[in-house]
This record gives C-alpha cells, structure tokens and sequence, in this order.
C-alpha cells in the first residue's frame, strides 16, 4: 500500500460524504420523481442546453416544456396515475420528454426494446396491461404486426411519433406529435404529489424461463442511481456534458445515463447507436467529457487502429458496466481517462455495486448486506450443508452474489408474483431470512487502501440466461421459439465464449424430427430471423442425434458449454454465422482456427 494510493482514495471522501447525506432512506409516500427534477432544472437552468441530438439542440426550458405538452394531453386521453403506457421507439429527443411526461402524471412508462417483433413484442405489451401503445414511426412494421393480438383499440388507444421528417402514413394510431402542439406546456399539478415509492417504469429482462419480465422501477430506485452517479460517480454538474449511444430502453443508458443528467442538469449528447468511428470525432467536436459504456463498447473501441491523438479527447470520467479486466487498463491508458466507474446491479436486483474509489478492474463496493456462496455449476444449484444452509465461499473464491431483502434493500421484483418469488432465497444462511438471488458468480479482490470497503470483481453468470450483444437472452425462450420450427424435434440453449466478445455468443443443440436426415438450413435462417430478435438469433448450430436430460427431464448444458463449437472434441456437426452473414455455414478445423485466434470480430 503505497502513500499515493492511501491520498488518491482519500481525495474521493468529500464525494462520498455527500452522498451518503443526501441518500438517506426516505419514506415511500415522499414526494419526489425524475419528472420534478427536470422541473427543478428548467426553473434552474432553463436556457442551458439539456440535449443534443442529430443536429438539434434543446434547452431545458424547452424540454419541460414538451414534456409538459405530452402529460396534459395523455392527462386529456384519459392516463391518470398508476395506468401503464408501452412505449417502443429508438433513442431520440421525443422518447425522454415522453417519459417525462408520463412520469409527472404518476403514470408508469412501460419501455419496449425497439428490436423487438413478433411474439417476444406481443407478449411485452399485454403483459404490464398497457392502456395506450406509443412507438416511433421507425418501428411500425413491428407494431402493426402485433396488433391484432392486443386488447387495444385501433384509432384510440395507439400512438404515433414521426421520426423527423418521416411521417408515418398510417391511419390506426394517432400522431401524438401534431395531437399534443396545442396542448398547455404547463407544469401538470400531479408532479407535486408523485411520490418515489410509486412505480415509474416497467424495464423488460430476459429471465430463466419463459418470455421477457417486466421488472418494477420506483422512483425511488431511479433517483438513488442518478443521484449516486452524479454526486460520487461522474460528479457532474451543469458545466458537464454526458455522451449517450445506449438503448434508452435500458436502465444504464436512462438510469445511470440520463438520470444522472436529470439530477445534476448536466447536458446530454444522444445517439441513436453506437458509432466506433464516429465516437472519438463527436466527443471532440461536442466537448463530451463524460461517457456512459458498456464493456462491449470499450472493447470495440481499443480493437480500432491506434492514432497518435487518442488521448486527445475530453473525457475525463466514465461510467458503466461489462468492463473485463483484459480491456481496462489498455482502453484506460489509450485514451487517458482519469476515471472509471464500473458498477454492477441487476435491473430488477435489490443491491448494487459501484467502483467510486476509481480502484482499476473492479466493480467497487457495495454499502448492502450481500453474501457469496457456493455454487455448483455443472449441476445449477446452490451448494448447502448438512443443515440446509448455504456455504459462504472462502476470499478471493467465486461465488454466487446474494443480496439480503431488507427495508432498506427491497426487491421490487416484477409484475409477475410466481417470476418474484423464483428469484428469492430463502433460509439462506439462517432461519426466516430471503435474500435476492443474482444469478452471478463474483468475487473479492485485493484493490490496496478502500476505507475498510471489500472491493468485489464479476466473474460470469449462471444458469438459463446469458448475455450477447449488450442484451440478456433467455435460453428458455430462445428454445421456445426454435422448436417451432418444423424440422426440429427438440433443441438445447446456451451460451458459449467466442475470443475477442464480450458476453457469450447463443449456440443451440439441435436434435431432428423423426424422417429429417438433412437440415435446411436457409428455411431455418429465414425462420428465426422472422421470429427472434438478431441478437438471439444462435451463432453456433451443433446437429445433435439425441438431447442429453437428467432423471428429471432437465436438458444437461454443462458438457455442452464446456465443449461449445470445438469440432475436434467430437464428431457432430456445427454450422456457424459468421459475423455480417445472414447465413449458417459448415464449421470446418480452418474457420475454428481464425475463431480462436480471433481473427472474425462477431
């Protein structure tokens, strides 16, 4: 421990001072909401620029006020507090003042993934029981197919916002964009009276089993994110300009992205999606000095050439997560950022972790009661002993994080009870307690001087869900939907690692209905491109004679995972999609060599 890093974890203390003074538990019926703090910053700050985005420039005075425009006219469709509004369009100025709007009538804002179609879709806005659809012209097709299987009236109850210049043309949803222009942009009376134990958004996570989740934001939860990543994170202010290219469908791009903009009247510059070639150039040219990531992001960014002037850029701190260690400190040094706060949090979870001592290749800390405890991988299941508890793993041990429930740490959970209770674990290390079950394996690590803090590392997660493309896929679901497909008898789904990604690339073992000796693979194509969103969609296909199950009829993944696509271990075929492909072809020894060598960038 050296005396630089003893005064550098000191120098963060004022921060996290603060923070602990303003993140004090309040009661449920507090009033509160994120709508407010937008209120309070155009009150504020009413000609400072809130957002940038292709071209347009917004002050705050401005977005409150359409968002203002937006609520009162909802207020006149009938949406009072506590009905729920799907919402699917891609990230641009009208989907937040959307949300905001929505959020000052205490009414709860259902965010749809914009890549989303078909069954996945259907299910989404059925499920939360939305009173009103409103999606962005850019996805009509995906909506239009789905509507038929809604309880929503054509005419009435669908909304449209034209994507700038492109009018929707459609004559079933109204144009929320000309509908709301007259409306009042007056502060609508409700956002006084909403409360931070009321609901504020619906955020869909791919679970274990079965279709997406709607897990349960308050707005308690979104408050404390953006407060914690404004005061001791990016310790922003007005003076700050965040750079946002995540979904905003997604809590890190809107909690801990927007949020923190929201808490701190910071300015936002919003892209639709992530640019690696136009990353560098707008962060000069906007003067972004802080930046909202994901660690595929990162590693997409210190795979490109390297340029003397790298480091020749303002951001000074970022904040995300999926950062892995192998990525940290070259994309740290290469481009000279100070600061780097990677945390970690389910969306639905009760607890999180945040790295605000800027300790290199961690998660940081967390001020829950959380415990790691033995998991047996290959068989999925908790490790308990004799006495029905579970083991706590030794430091520096892989274990599966658990996060007590407590007054303080709720586990808001989702709309469906049964999915709640699934994720709870209860006498878990003594009698009578529940604690939320992460489905991740972490553990501790030696970062030097913390203030007494165990600093704690993700390592991977566990059982039928996984992670690809910076989205959770279920492997239930993925299943589901492919043994639909007529030449398929049954098949098994999972996750394998393919060098140079982040996150696991789906890779599905197929058995073939009685009589099929040959796989059609363009109908296959064709199928599930129809049915699943891209980043579903496996890259690995393995021809298996027979599915490999337990006693108890569970498909066994542990073998598989282990020998996931190396054809040299056995002798059934694998097909792969290759990366810009939108076909499967024969893997062959040459095309696994350049996949382990990470020649093809997936």
């Amino acid at each position: 421990m050296g005396i630089i890093d003893v005064a550098s974890t000191l120098t963060q203390l004022p921060g996290l001072l603060k923070l602990k003074k303003g993140m004090v538990p309040r009661e449920a019926h507090v009033a509160d909401c994120f709508g407010a703090r937008v209120q309070a910053n155009a009150d504020r700050i009413a000609d400072l620029t809130a957002i940038l985005f292709e071209g347009q420039s917004i002050t705050w005075s401005e977005f409150n006020a359409l968002a203002n425009r937006y609520a009162n006219y909802m207020t006149g469709e009938g949406i009072v507090r506590g009905d729920v509004v799907s919402v699917m369009m891609e990230n641009r100025i009208e989907y937040l003042a959307l949300l905001v709007g929505l959020n000052k009538l205490g009414a709860i804002a259902s965010l749809i993934n914009s890549n989303l179609h078909g069954k996945s879709l259907g299910h989404c806005i059925s499920v939360t029981k939305s009173k009103k659809c409103v999606f962005g012209s850019e996805v009509t097709p995906a909506i239009e197919g789905v509507k038929t299987e809604l309880d929503l009236a054509e005419g009435e109850d669908y909304y449209v916002l034209p994507d700038g210049e492109n009018t929707s043309g459609i004559n079933w949803a109204k144009d929320l964009s000309v509908s709301s222009k007259d409306c009042s942009s007056s502060n609508p009376e409700t956002t006084q009276t909403t409360t931070i134990g009321e609901t504020a958004l619906f955020v869909f996570t791919s679970g274990t089993t079965g279709l997406p989740k709607a897990a349960v934001m308050s707005n308690r939860r979104f408050l404390m994110a953006a407060d914690m990543v404004s005061q001791a994170g990016l310790k922003c202010t007005e003076k700050d300009r965040l750079y946002i290219c995540l979904p905003l469908y997604h809590a890190t791009g809107l909690m801990i992205g927007v949020g923190s903009a929201f808490a701190s009247g910071a300015s936002m510059f919003i892209r639709r999606k992530f640019s690696a070639s136009q990353f560098l150039p707008e962060v000069r040219q906007y003067q972004c000095n802080c930046f909202i990531y994901i660690g595929e992001l990162c590693r997409y960014l210190a795979n490109t050439p390297v340029k003397t002037d790298d480091a020749n850029n303002p951001i000074r701190a970022m904040i995300g997560n999926g950062m892995r260690p192998d990525v940290w400190m070259g994309f740290k040094n290469r481009f000279k950022v100070q600061r780097i706060i990677e945390f970690y949090g389910a969306s639905e979870g009760n607890v999180s972790f945040a790295n605000l001592l800027n300790k290199d290749c961690t998660v940081g800390m967390t001020s829950a009661k959380v415990a790691l405890v033995k998991y047996d991988v290959h068989r999925d299941e908790i490790v308990r002993d004799e006495n029905g508890y579970c083991i706590e793993v030794d430091e520096g041990e892989p274990g599966l994080l658990l996060g007590k429930i407590t007054e303080d740490t709720v586990f808001e959970g989702y709309t469906d009870a049964a999915a709640t209770e699934k994720k709870v674990v209860r006498d878990a290390l003594e009698k009578g307690d529940a604690w939320f079950n992460s489905g991740d394996l972490m553990r501790t690590v030696d970062v030097g001087f913390t203030l007494g803090y165990p600093h704690y590392q993700f390592v991977d997660r566990i059982g039928d869900t996984f992670r690809w493309k910076s989205e959770n896929v279920s492997t239930n679901e993925v299943g589901e939907i492919i043994n639909g497909f007529e030449q398929i008898k049954l098949c098994n789904v999972y996750g394998v690692e393919v060098p140079g990604t982040d996150g696991r690339a789906g890779m599905a073992a197929i058995t073939l209905s009685d009589g099929n000796t040959e796989f059609d693979l363009a109908a296959f194509t064709e199928y599930v491109t129809k049915e699943l969103p891209s980043y579903a969609i496996p890259v690995f296909l393995r021809i298996q004679p027979e599915i490999d199950v337990t006693g108890t009829f569970k498909m066994v993944k542990g073998d598989l995972r282990k020998e996931a696509y190396n054809i040299r271990s056995f002798e059934d075929r694998v097909f792969v999609r290759l990366p810009s492909s939108k076909s499967y072809e024969l893997l062959d020894a040459g095309l696994l060599d350049k996949i382990k060598a990470a020649e093809l960038q997936f």
